[in-house]
C-alpha cells in the first residue's frame, strides 16, 4: 500500500509498504486525512533525536473503520468516522500507576518512536480508536493537536477568575485559547503573526499581543491592572518564550510548559521562590481531552477551514513540507489526503 516515508534529512517520498496484518483485538482504519505536526517537520529537518530513520510520519488522524477484529467491542463498527489516540502506555511505570497514561515513561507516539499514519491503512488496538460522532474525517485530523492544548488548560486548573496568557498561536496554542475561554477565563493570546492573533480573537481570546511589535510587559500590566496573568501557557518551545512565561506570570501564578525548547534555557530562579510559582509540564493528552475537543468541534463554531493551511496529495507532501520550513509562522496545519 501507499505510504509517505522520511528516509533522511529533507528526504521524503511515496513508497510502497506491506499491507498491515490485523490482530483480533485491533481495528483496521482506512486513512482519509492525516495532519503534519511540528514533530514531523522536525523529523524532516533532521532535528528530532527520538526518531529512527526511515519512518512513516503522522499521528493526527481522520479515518473510517474498514474492519474490526473478533475481540473488538460492539461499539466500534465498519463505516464509523474515527480519530485515534496515537500514544502508547506501558501500564507499569509511575505515570501509568498514577493514572496519567499520557505521560507514560515508555510512550511511543505514532510517527515518532514507531511508524505513523501517513499511509492508506493502519491497524490499532481498539482502545486507541476514538469515535468522532458527526465529524468529518477532515475535521478529525485537527482533534489531536487541539487536545494537547486542552490538556494544558486542565493541568493549569483554569477557572473563570483567571487571566490566561497563551504564548504561541499554532494549533496547540489555539486549543489552549479555546479551552481557557470555555472555562470563563480572560484569555490573552501572544504571537508574532497578526493573522494568527486575529484568528485567536475569533476563537475566544479577549486580548492579543504581537510580541514582535509590542512591549509585552507593558501590555500585560495594562490588561491585568498591574498583577500579571494568573496562568501562562508556553506553546512555542524557545528560550525567550520560556523566560517570558516566568518573568510575566503573576505572583503565586501557574506556568504550564508544552513546547520543547531546542536549547538550554537560563532563568532568574529567584522568581520561582519569590513568586512561589507552580511550574508544570504538560504532555500529550488524556482520553477526556479528546472527547472535549470532539464536543467542541461538533458545535460547528470552530473556523475549521481557516485552521487548515493546505490539503495535499501524498505526492505533494514533500513540497508542502519545504513551504512550511520556509515560512513556519504562516502554517496552522497541512493535511495529507489519502
Amino acid at each position: 500500500m501507499k505510504a509517505i516515508q522520511i528516509s533522511a534529512e529533507r528526504q521524503m517520498g511515496v513508497v510502497d509498504i506491506p499491507e498491515v496484518e490485523m490482530k483480533s483485538d485491533e481495528v483496521l482504519l482506512r486513512l482519509e486525512y492525516v495532519g503534519f505536526c511540528g514533530s514531523d517537520l522536525s523529523t524532516w529537518l533532521g532535528r528530532n533525536p527520538m526518531v529512527k530513520m526511515p519512518v512513516v510520519p503522522g499521528h493526527e488522524v481522520g479515518a473510517v473503520i474498514e474492519k474490526v477484529g473478533a475481540d473488538v467491542p460492539e461499539g466500534l463498527k465498519p463505516g464509523m468516522v474515527v480519530t485515534c489516540n496515537p500514544y502508547t502506555n506501558c501500564g507499569k511505570c509511575a505515570s501509568c500507576r498514577n493514572g496519567r497514561v499520557n505521560a507514560c515513561e515508555h510512550n511511543e507516539t505514532l510517527g515518532v518512536q514507531r511508524w505513523g499514519a501517513m499511509r492508506e491503512r493502519i491497524a490499532l488496538p481498539w482502545e486507541k480508536v476514538i469515535p468522532a460522532g458527526l465529524l468529518t474525517p477532515r475535521t478529525c485530523a485537527l482533534i489531536e493537536p487541539m487536545s494537547v492544548g486542552f490538556h494544558a488548560v486542565s493541568r493549569a486548573q483554569v477557572t473563570d477568575i483567571d487571566v490566561v496568557l497563551v504564548i504561541g498561536c499554532g494549533m496547540v496554542g489555539m486549543g489552549a485559547v479555546v479551552r481557557s475561554a470555555q472555562r470563563g477565563a480572560t484569555v490573552v493570546a501572544a504571537d508574532i503573526d497578526d493573522e494568527k492573533l486575529s484568528l485567536a480573537r475569533e476563537m475566544g481570546a479577549s486580548y492579543t499581543i504581537n510580541t514582535r511589535t509590542e512591549d509585552v510587559h507593558t501590555r500585560l500590566r495594562e490588561i491585568t491592572s498591574g498583577f500579571g496573568p494568573d496562568v501562562v501557557i508556553e506553546a512555542v518551545g524557545s528560550s525567550p518564550t520560556y523566560q517570558m512565561a516566568v518573568d510575566e506570570v503573576a505572583f503565586t501564578g501557574r506556568v504550564i510548559c508544552i513546547g520543547y525548547a531546542k536549547t538550554e534555557v537560563s532563568f532568574q530562579t529567584k522568581y520561582f521562590v519569590q513568586k512561589e510559582l507552580d511550574i508544570r509540564g504538560s504532555r500529550n493528552a488524556q482520553p477526556s481531552d479528546f472527547r472535549a475537543v470532539i464536543h467542541y468541534l461538533e458545535r460547528g463554531t470552530c473556523p475549521v477551514d481557516r485552521l487548515i493551511s493546505a490539503e495535499v496529495t501524498p505526492e505533494e507532501a514533500a513540497a508542502a513540507m519545504q513551504q512550511w520550513a520556509d515560512a513556519p509562522g504562516k502554517v496552522f496545519r497541512i493535511l495529507v489526503k489519502f
